[in-house]
């Protein structure tokens, strides 16, 4: 359990941060450094079976039917990536708390790096592809967040926005080759895909799927073409992009392709595509950015090359150069990480970091430059620091692979990416640290606090202890990392400084020499750039996203022109084609069941039924008319189900008939009494032989579902109803058990639907509807009575019998025909009543019910009695029953479902009698108001519930 503790800790302390901000900045900073520092110590108590090979493993079923499982696993991969996730993460919050100025929300900055912290530790260390898949998508919209976080920026949410629509598109294309990979193995787990590298790579799927992963990866890790938005991703404050650079976010594809290598790598394929992908990357990656002047700017496209040279290594297959890409990972983290924050020190301090305004920094920041020289010196791969040795085992894999037949074109593009490397490398320093001093920086540059400075220096020191005692310091943990990326293929190798004069050597000293001459011509160099063409990626993006808004509204207004008419004829002539498609493409035999004799009575009913849905249609412009004849509709409805023993559905439907006109009625009273005129016969015509080819059409589906005999559900439902469900009603247990869930998803919606309705009709009370209805004027005659004194008094005496009624029929629900919906809507009919006869306002002032409470309460019962069954160790909403005995009464026998059924009671009255409510407060806006009521004339009284 302690692995799903080290991904929810962030999760969990990402709820603090805006509260601790309340007792300052240090305390919301240590809150959230707490967090962190408790997962990494979880982290690395695992760290003695991880170096033992071990794979911690732990997890439980979800949805095992679907193959969605929360499991998670730590070996050496999973383990190395947590703990540059937690460990860099920890420098970060440490470096924000003084570098975050007091108008930035620190609170807010600081739950959305936790947030962004948890889903990508969640993506290491998922064993499941589908949890993998949400924290992927969890990581994108916490980046968006954490880049747009100077909202008022237009820079920030540009680049927020570009981020996001990048990796988005490339999750969901991520998401199909995941599900193509799951079921090639018939498994959604991480550790059995793994293992299946051969079927996988066997399948005929298997190259659909590498292309859709690969867009995921190449797209969250900046490949080419996809490079352009994490350059403009540096709108967002120097914590953040030192965090995104080193240890999250573009490290995610990297991490996924170095997780898939077992089961993709190998191919011919993913030769081609990764490592071309990955070199092409690296070579544009360094060249852009020994042009860029701005440091963060440089930074981001350095970033963007040495993710290339690592998913080049990946892509070249061979587990040496796994290895070598695993090495470059922690040696870019350090160097980077460091390299971010030295540039936000810069910036932060000189008020500036525009290089062509930088310069002499040396004598002013002493240890800031000394620190941004060292890590420079590693990013250009000098030695005694650890970005050289793994810059050489790249140079050396390069220098042996054979590409298109041509053994020497990698080795060639690769040392001329190294050689722009070395020289931005060496601009970063000698640009901003040396020459003379300035005097128009914009701020007094100085060494700023400790707490700045101390995040950097840390990374540093790394820098340097690696380089200079490799396999002390890193061997062991690139040895158990590399052999979790291959499978447990790993070759002798030895990590040093020193391995001869080598072709990776001279490849290194003629970057070396290249990039030192393209900075002392740097002028000439920067001139002959600037002649040439400069494609704007950001523009390119704004052109294509305006070209598809542009579409999609030109679209939107040719297909959606506001006729519900319209969609309905659509959607039922596309249903009829498919479904005279399918009759005629395959062969059909008449249905082999006798059919039952036709009663007079049924014919009867059966032709009232039709002559009440013709009248409908030849009365609709009589709205009244046609509602009144609706409801007829639902009695013979009604009548049916009670013919074909259906008692519960017959209940249902009446009482629902029933609630449903009454408020139909109320509605109409605020609508045209009449439909406007239609055009021309061609429509009537089209609509006609659509509705008739409709009806003809599942008349004939269901003639041949009922003359067919079929193995249906009913045969278990029948038989598990006792004694899995404790019930002899076996339409309630189904409702209440069986299918719980469903039905929990309908009372929910039900609830919300009736809080729209409250908030559509409460609207209609203020403002411009309000001066609306005040001008409303009644286009019929009223009743001089509006409460007749017998109707009045009878529905007073029966009031008790129908709530009497009401709570027997819920009582007896589970075993005989009844439950919590009819009960509900029974107890609703009882309301209504009295509403009617009495009027509102004299029932309201007797009813004093909170109808929103009882809706929250009904569903929050019926989830309480769900999570019951979870805390017992059932699925949700598992059924369980008691027997007891009491004295003088007998046998009692409860089922847990009555207690779902009250919720689902609940939320059927409140959700109805809010509706009803709102519909009365309309009604009597609209009797109280003067005509020419402006909205400051309304008497605030009327809102009340009492009586005029």
């Amino acid at each position: 359990m302690s692995l799903v503790l080290i991904v929810l800790l962030p999760f969990i302390g990402a709820l603090f941060p805006a509260l601790m901000i309340r007792a300052g900045r240090n305390a919301c900073a240590t809150t959230t450094f707490i967090a962190s520092l408790l997962a990494f110590v979880l982290l690395l108590s695992h760290a003695p079976a991880v170096f033992r090979g071990e794979v911690v493993q732990a997890g439980w079923d979800w949805l095992p039917a679907l193959g969605l499982n929360i499991n998670f696993f730590l070996d050496g991969l999973g383990f190395f990536f947590a703990g540059l996730i937690l460990g860099i993460g920890l420098l970060i919050i440490v470096y924000a708390r003084f570098y975050l100025s007091k108008d930035d929300p620190m609170g807010s900055f600081y739950t959305y790096l936790l947030l962004f912290q948890g889903a990508m530790v969640g993506i290491v260390l998922s064993d499941n592809i589908l949890l993998l898949l949400i924290f992927w998508e969890l990581t994108s919209l916490s980046s968006f967040l954490l880049i747009g976080y100077w909202k008022h920026l237009p820079a920030g949410r540009q680049g927020a926005r570009m981020a996001l629509t990048v990796t988005g598109a490339g999750g969901l294309a991520m998401i199909a080759g995941m599900l193509i990979l799951g079921e090639i193995v018939g498994s959604y787990d991480l550790s059995v895909i793994l293992q299946n590298g051969e079927l996988i790579q066997a399948s005929p799927l298997y190259l659909p799927a590498l292309v859709l992963i690969l867009a995921g990866c190449f797209t969250k890790s900046a490949q080419f073409p996809f490079h352009f938005w994490l350059p403009h991703a540096m709108a967002a404050p120097t914590p953040v992009s030192a965090y995104l650079h080193s240890a999250t976010m573009v490290k995610a594809g990297l991490f996924l392709m170095a997780r898939m290598w077992p089961a993709l790598a190998g191919t011919d394929a993913w030769f081609y595509i990764v490592a071309t992908t990955g070199l092409i990357t690296m070579l544009i990656g360094a060249f852009i950015a020994l042009f860029k002047d701005d440091l963060k700017g440089l930074l981001a496209f350095s970033t963007v090359s040495h993710l290339g040279l690592v998913t080049m290594l990946l892509g070249l297959g061979t587990p040496m150069a796994a290895t070598a890409a695993v090495f470059h990972i922690l040696n870019h983290a350090t160097f980077k990480a460091a390299l971010f924050m030295n540039a936000g020190i810069v910036d932060h301090e000189a008020g500036t970091r525009d290089i062509k305004r930088l310069g002499g920094l040396l004598h002013l920041m002493p240890v800031t430059a000394t620190l941004a020289m060292v890590a420079a010196a590693s990013m250009a791969g000098f030695p005694p620091l650890n970005g050289f040795l793994s810059k050489e085992m790249m140079l050396h894999e390069v220098a042996d692979t054979t590409w298109g037949g041509q053994g020497w074109l990698m080795g060639l593009l690769a040392t001329i990416a190294a050689c722009f490397s070395v020289a931005y490398s060496l601009r970063y320093i000698v640009h901003v640290f040396f020459g003379p001093q300035r005097t128009d920086y914009p701020h007094p540059p100085h060494d700023p606090p400790a707490g700045m400075w101390l995040p950097s220096a840390l990374l540093v020191v790394l820098v340097v202890l690696i380089g200079l005692f490799p396999d002390t310091v890193a061997g062991p943990l690139v040895a158990v990392v590399a052999r979790a990326v291959t499978g447990g293929e790993v070759l002798d190798y030895h990590l040093a400084m020193w391995h001869g004069f080598t072709p990776a050597l001279g490849m290194s000293a003629i970057a070396v020499v290249v990039g030192a001459l393209l900075l002392m011509r740097y002028r000439t160099v920067r001139a002959v750039w600037q002649a040439g063409p400069h494609p704007e990626a950001k523009a390119g993006f704004e052109a294509v996203i305006g070209g598809l808004v542009t579409t999609a509204r030109e679209l939107i207004h040719g297909m959606h022109n506001g006729s519900l008419q319209r969609y309905l004829g659509v959607m039922i002539a596309a249903m009829l084609a498919l479904g005279v498609s399918a009759y005629f493409s395959s062969p059909s035999a008449p249905g082999s069941r006798e059919l039952l004799p036709a009663t007079p009575v049924a014919v009867a009913a059966w032709l009232l039924l039709v002559g009440a849905c013709v009248s409908v249609v030849l009365q609709h412009h009589q709205r009244l008319q046609a509602l009144l004849t609706v409801g007829v509709v639902g009695l013979m409805v009604s009548i049916g189900f009670v013919y074909l023993s259906a008692p519960d559905l017959a209940l249902t439907q009446i009482s629902v008939e029933v609630v449903t006109v009454i408020l139909m009625l109320l509605a109409l009273n605020f609508l045209p009494k009449h439909t406007p005129a239609e055009p021309g016969r061609g429509r009537h015509l089209r609509d006609g032989l659509l509705a008739v080819g409709a009806g003809l059409g599942v008349g004939a589906a269901a003639w041949a579902v009922l003359t067919r005999d079929a193995e249906t559900l009913s045969g278990y439902y029948l038989e598990q109803s006792v004694p899995g469900g404790g019930g002899t009603n076996v339409v309630n247990v189904i409702l209440v058990d069986f299918r719980g869930f469903d039905t929990f998803g309908e009372i929910v919606v039900l609830g919300v639907a009736a809080l729209a309705i409250f908030a559509l009709l409460d609207g209609a009370l203020h403002g411009a509807a309000a001066r609306r209805i005040a001008g409303w004027v009644p286009d019929q005659p009223r009743a001089a009575d509006r409460h007749p004194m017998m109707l009045a008094v009878a529905t007073r005496v029966m009031l008790p019998l129908a709530l009497m009624v009401g709570f027997y029929i819920f009582l007896r629900g589970h075993n005989v025909p009844g439950g919590g919906f009819i009960a509900g809507l029974v107890v609703a009919i009882a309301l209504i009543v009295q509403y009617m006869a009495s009027g509102f306002g004299w029932a309201a002032q007797r009813m004093k019910l909170d109808y929103h409470g009882m809706i929250g309460w009904g569903v929050l019962i019926a989830a309480m009695t769900g999570l019951g069954a979870w805390v017992v160790g059932h699925p949700f909403l598992t059924s369980t029953m008691w027997h007891f005995e009491l004295p003088l009464i007998g046998e009692i026998h409860v089922a847990s479902a009555m207690f779902f059924d009250t919720g689902v009671f609940l939320v059927v009255v409140g959700a109805t009698m809010l509706a009803l409510a709102n519909l009365s407060r309309l009604g009597r806006r609209a009797e109280s108001l003067p005509v020419n009521a402006g909205p400051m004339d309304v008497d605030p009284s009327l809102d009340r519930t009492v009586e005029n």
